[in-house]
């Protein structure tokens, strides 16, 4: 699933191709993707202004006067800006026509995204109740300690949900974690302040660094400009399972926390 910095990915390479730009027209070939396609994608958004490209989570929201299309990308999701004589393909659900003369299409094999409405001042139920912007000053160590306490869930399911913090998911709370020196299954609760402040930081800069990079290639992930990203060469543990600690060469271990796939380092973590 394309994580958070997967999502900025997209949003930086598509928003020039779209901030000020008229839509012409939308086309949808497949209405069928998690949720159906909101009808005020075809009556309202065509001939509106898009006045810029905002991300929240995993979400982009494409802004103008009479409202907001939110798109996320689901399990395998991809928006590229292609002309608009490029034969769609069997995965090639929607199309945005804007007045630039490009086409904003998006491809989902799986059909696990989706293209909603929001009405001008209204926030979609999608949006509320998540916590702050991983990469935002309101999300430090403090943040995480205060809301930490008497929790008992694993740290990694802790920093995972999204009404604490948004948008880290599987790949970077496996890094961020490592590069902490905490254990995945680490009670929250239990976990002191000056370690959360170390976390925060680190959380920041792996994030950053992978937006920097273009994002983490699994499958099929590739951004706005049909590119790959490369922050997946950088992976310390995240699918190294039995492989060697390349900080101090003890094999890394593998366990299950919430049916996601956890690898740790026994000496680096703890």
């Amino acid at each position: 699933m394309p994580e958070l910095p997967e999502v900025e990915t997209t949003r930086r390479g598509v928003e020039p191709h779209c901030r000020e730009r008229v839509v012409q027209r939308i086309i949808v070939r497949e209405p069928r993707l998690r949720w159906p396609v909101a009808d005020e994608l075809v009556s309202l958004f065509p001939g509106q202004v898009i006045q810029g490209i905002e991300r929240r989570a995993k979400y982009l929201l494409f802004h103008t006067a009479a409202g907001s299309m939110l798109v996320h990308l689901g399990m395998s999701g991809s928006l590229r800006i292609v002309s608009p004589d490029a034969p769609p393909g069997r995965h090639d659900h929607i199309d945005v026509l804007l007045d630039s003369g490009v086409c904003l299409r998006y491809h989902d094999p799986r059909r696990f995204g989706c293209f909603l409405w929001i009405p001008p001042d209204k926030q979609h139920p999608l949006l509320s109740g998540l916590g702050p912007e991983p990469l935002s000053a309101e999300f430090d160590g403090l943040f995480l300690y205060e809301r930490s306490r008497g929790r008992k869930a694993p740290i990694k399911n802790f920093i995972m949900d999204a009404k604490v913090v948004v948008g880290v998911g599987n790949i970077y709370a496996n890094e961020a974690l490592f590069l902490s020196g905490i254990r995945p299954n680490r009670a929250a609760g239990r976990i002191s302040q000056a370690r959360y402040d170390r976390l925060a930081s680190v959380v920041k800069q792996v994030l950053t660094s992978s937006i920097e990079q273009g994002g983490t290639t699994l499958r099929d992930f590739v951004g706005g400009d049909g590119k790959p990203g490369y922050f997946a060469q950088q992976l310390l543990v995240y699918g190294r399972s039995g492989q060697i600690c390349r900080c101090c060469r003890t094999p890394l271990r593998e366990l299950r926390l919430g049916q996601r796939s956890s690898v740790y380092c026994v000496t680096c973590q703890r």
